[in-house]
């Protein structure tokens, strides 16, 4: 009827009519059941190959006024932006012939992607010499690692930041940085799953696995038909016995909460943070013709004490349901606690269900304001002329080289002093495009500094690098190092009990 009588029937996008069709039908079951059309279903495939088609860099805007330009941040390892010999502080000028100017960050990053071993022409203006140079890249799979950190915090203290999510090399990333820590000399752990929205079932399976004793339950998912009822159980003869503690926030979901579900049932970690996000849904891919593809919720993940993950979403609403409580409970980083059913610990602990996983310890993150979210634009306009050697008296910071991936950091590497806060304070002072004073720096500095050095160490380093010096003001981390006496001793008591009984 449409096609025939449509005033624009000869010009129907047949794909969107299809698509807002079976999605306006999937919306009244579930809100995770989705239909994926060819291009977001390849898409999706490549996100659990922990990878992606593109030049294999970070890039970032800086705004003066009106102009809008993009920066390179930084490359990947052995990716293809950095073997072109990209590097921080180049600004992307044109791609394929089309001029970028104006164009913010996500529209810049659309003429990157693209298919695998097809050429892209990257025309960029290096910051040291103002030269513009024109280099052709191949596009090629960019990896996605999900763990973004693994470093010692302290001594004996190891971190691991797995915010990338589970995909197919979850595990074993995993196990790789905890024999990298163990050679450090870690006797204690940070998990750090803020974020982390989930992904591949038997990625947190494994996970969890690392810790627990044979015979302990993981996980379990009761589903309408036999196939989809399934329980996971621990299979590992000589777990790790590291105390623990996992981060976790509004943004942990589904397969991290699988893992911190499994260690705090167990008593086997501390959960420390803010209560997760609460989806305990199971969706299995059924492939469709054209390549497109349904993703349909078949069943419901359960802890070991037999809690349910998923909260309640039959108040309806896509807002409201991704925003428990409201714009008011947003904006105060709050989620609504589980308010289902009491479960216990393997130590008697009462913990609840249908609503996510609420942590042992609640602390709030830290915030930046609005004033220093003013500051990012000069903070980086001036570590490009520092990191081009064209601040007077600091030529030592000049890097002009290829990112050092592998480098521990140390405290002294690339300081911010009183000499060099200075500098940055004239600088300001001489832009006034920018409506930064040296009074609101003074008022900021804790915070600029620390921005400043995170982008000195992002040129040199590479980001994740460079991300440690936020981690060192980081409330969260240092409360969970705080917590590692509590771990160990709920951790010996769950031992005992399982010992008893």
């Amino acid at each position: 009827m449409i096609q025939q009588n449509y005033i624009d029937g000869r010009k129907l996008d047949y794909n969107s009519v299809f698509k807002s069709s079976i999605s306006g039908m999937l919306s009244v079951l579930d809100p995770h059941s989705t239909y994926f059309d060819p291009i977001e279903y390849a898409s999706f495939r490549t996100e659990q190959r922990s990878e992606y088609f593109g030049i294999g860099a970070t890039i970032e805007d800086l705004r003066e006024g009106s102009d809008v330009n993009t920066y390179i941040r930084a490359t990947f390892p052995e990716s293809p932006a950095y073997r072109a010999g990209l590097r921080f502080g180049d600004r992307i000028t044109a791609v394929d012939g089309t001029s970028m100017a104006g164009k913010t960050y996500p529209e810049v990053r659309k003429f990157l992607l693209g298919p695998r071993g097809t050429t892209v022409k990257v025309t960029v203006e290096h910051p040291a010499t103002k030269q513009s140079e024109t280099v052709n890249i191949v596009r090629d799979a960019v990896s996605l690692p999900s763990i973004a950190q693994a470093y010692m915090l302290r001594p004996g203290v190891g971190y691991v930041g797995m915010t990338g999510g589970f995909n197919l090399t979850t595990a074993d990333e995993f196990d790789q940085a905890l024999r990298f820590l163990h050679s450090k000399g870690m006797n204690m752990l940070v998990l750090d799953l803020r974020g982390n929205r989930g992904g591949l079932l038997i990625q947190a399976v494994r996970v969890a696995n690392t810790f627990l004793q044979r015979g302990q339950m993981i996980v379990s998912q009761k589903g309408r038909f036999r196939d989809s009822s399934q329980s996971y159980a621990a299979v590992n003869e000589s777990p790790d016995a590291v105390p623990v503690v996992v981060l976790v926030n509004g943004e942990t979901a589904s397969a991290a909460e699988i893992v911190a579900g499994a260690l705090q049932d167990h008593d086997r970690a501390l959960i420390v943070g803010e209560t997760t996000f609460g989806k305990g849904l199971v969706q299995f891919p059924f492939q469709l013709d054209y390549d497109s593809a349904l993703l349909l919720t078949i069943a419901k993940y359960y802890t070991p004490s037999g809690r349910l993950i998923q909260r309640d979403y039959s108040n309806g609403g896509f807002y409201n349901y991704y925003f428990p409580g409201g714009l008011a409970a947003e904006k105060n980083n709050q989620a609504n606690p589980p308010s289902g059913p009491e479960s216990h610990t393997d130590t008697g602990r009462a913990v609840y269900g249908g609503g996510g996983i609420s942590p042992d310890e609640v602390v709030k993150p830290g915030t930046i304001s609005a004033s220093e979210r003013h500051l990012r634009d000069i903070l980086f306009a001036f570590s490009l002329e520092l990191t081009s050697g064209r601040v007077p008296a600091f030529e030592e910071y000049k890097v002009q080289r290829a990112i050092e991936f592998d480098h521990d950091l140390l405290d002294d590497d690339y300081p911010v002093s009183d000499n060099l806060f200075r500098a940055l304070k004239k600088f300001a002072t001489d832009k006034p495009i920018f409506k930064v004073t040296p009074d609101q720096l003074d008022k900021s500095r804790t915070y600029a500094e620390r921005q400043l050095r995170y982008n000195i160490l992002s040129a040199a380093y590479g980001y994740r690098t460079a991300t440690q010096v936020f981690n060192d003001a980081d409330p969260q981390i240092a409360r969970a190092v705080d917590a590692m006496p509590r771990a160990r001793e709920l951790a010996l008591a769950a031992s005992r009990a399982r010992a008893r009984g």
